[in-house]
């Protein structure tokens, strides 16, 4: 045992940290199930102190910290790497408040998206943060990676919703701006700084969020689209008509949704035929939102604009629409190897860039399914190729980010960069703003000890 592990148990005690077989393999990796590899030891703090103790120990001997929240990652960011020990943060979790007044929620950071959101329900209010994985994410998870979800084109990604942060530097320095207000430009806004660096500057221990007015009411309708550009004009059409109060736009194209209906149980198409393209838009409000909403889309049926619609009347129908989206959360239990990715281009260049991209899989993985969906209102893709082999990956990786460069676009929409898709970050990034991100870690985590290799290497 080396020296700095003596320390955090004498520090913490030996239940809190855990080594060998001890140590659940589900802290062996994230959810991208890549590499996966034990831990040195497995360091589970209960408050902010714990956490300061941990790095400051860390920090003396240059050990080096992954950083677990959720484990609900995508991009190995999660991960152990050889020699690390793995913080897990499913300890410190907790809604510490929830101001009615301010309209802001004070919580802690291993806490599951999910009882966020319940809390603030209680209260009368939305925290409009919204992920498939909202059981299992945590909060300082979606801090991390500046997660997006299902309601971005409203509400806008995490960044937009934080108002204050508590973080841990490395060297154990415990920073406290759990701020509350909306305007405050007194000096540098360092809360940004945190959100979305994947913790390779800092962990967030507890953060202050913005809530919203509780609407009782969502209008939800499932669209078949003739092609991409019937979807944006559709989009076109539901932002003029609804503005503010349109807070989904998911597009799911037909490769995509027949899969999902012929492999998934109890999920369905609810046409009776099969459409090129779908759109899943929801607005929030009342009855007279529904009438409107309903208007809205007759209108668009008669003047050819959309195929034809499936206008959810119950909850349980809103749900059944949803079911199709979410049913992607069961594709790695179908597949035994996929290439999965989270990107953003400009919508004008979206079409050509699939059209493209399915050519060239087609050309050196035949038979290769392309299955695309995505938050269309806020320009993000997800595509999934299943695979017969897992050595296919990265030929699929090569061409997926290459496509992304030539288009101008991001190789991380929502799910971070973490191991998996650095080599790529020069796709979206120019050598100048890479450097400047080298510079900021070089000063902040000078010894290099936490997330190390994430991000920039």
């Amino acid at each position: 045992m080396t020296d700095a592990l003596r320390q955090l148990q004498e520090a913490l005690g030996p239940e809190r940290v855990l080594t060998g077989a001890a140590v659940s393999e589900k802290h062996h990796a994230d959810s991208s199930g890549e590499a996966p590899c034990p831990p040195l030891a497995l360091v589970r703090p209960s408050s902010t102190d714990e956490v300061s103790r941990i790095m400051q120990i860390c920090h003396r001997a240059q050990q080096k910290v992954a950083l677990q929240g959720g484990l609900t990652g995508l991009c190995g960011g999660a991960t152990p790497q050889q020699d690390e020990i793995a913080l897990s943060l499913e300890r410190l979790s907790g809604v510490e408040e929830v101001d009615r007044d301010s309209m802001t929620l004070t919580v802690r950071a291993g806490t599951p998206l999910q009882t966020a959101q319940e809390a603030a329900a209680a209260a009368g209010l939305l925290l409009p943060l919204d992920l498939g994985a909202r059981g299992a994410c945590t909060i300082g998870g979606n801090i991390a990676t500046n997660a997006g979800g299902n309601e971005v084109i409203r509400y806008g990604m995490t960044r937009n919703l934080t108002l204050g942060l508590e973080v841990v530097l490395a060297d154990g320095t415990v920073i406290t701006a759990l701020n509350k207000m909306l305007k405050n430009n007194a000096g540098y806004d360092l809360k940004h700084l945190f959100i979305g660096s994947e913790g390779t500057l800092g962990i967030v221990t507890r953060a202050t969020l913005r809530l919203f007015p509780r609407q009782e009411g969502r209008c939800a309708a499932l669209v078949a689209l003739g092609d991409f550009a019937d979807a944006v004009d559709f989009l076109r059409l539901m932002k003029r008509e609804f503005g503010g109060s349109l807070n989904a736009f998911e597009a799911l194209w037909d490769g995509y949704c027949n899969y999902i209906v012929d492999h998934v149980a109890n999920i369905r198409n609810p046409f009776d035929e099969r459409h090129p393209l779908y759109a899943l838009t929801e607005t929030r409000g009342g009855e007279a939102e529904q009438a409107r909403f309903e208007k809205t889309l007759a209108e668009a049926l008669e003047a050819g604009r959309i195929r034809d619609a499936v206008i959810c009347k119950s909850e349980r129908e809103r749900k059944a629409i949803w079911a199709l989206r979410e049913g992607v959360a069961e594709i790695p239990q179908l597949v035994q190897h996929n290439a999965n990715f989270d990107v953003s281009l400009p919508l004008n260049k979206m079409a050509a860039f699939l059209r493209r991209l399915e050519e060239e899989v087609e050309t050196v993985l035949p038979g290769t399914p392309m299955l695309a969906f995505g938050h269309l209102g806020d320009g993000n893709l997800h595509l999934i190729f299943p695979l017969q082999r897992q050595a296919d990956k990265k030929t699929v990786y090569d061409l997926v980010y290459q496509q992304v460069g030539l288009n101008h676009g991001s190789v991380s929409a929502e799910h971070g960069i973490g191991m998996q898709k650095r080599a790529y970050l020069r796709e979206s990034r120019s050598p100048e703003e890479i450097a400047l991100m080298k510079l900021l870690k070089q000063t902040m985590d000078p010894k290099g000890i936490l997330n190390p290799g994430r991000v920039i290497g």
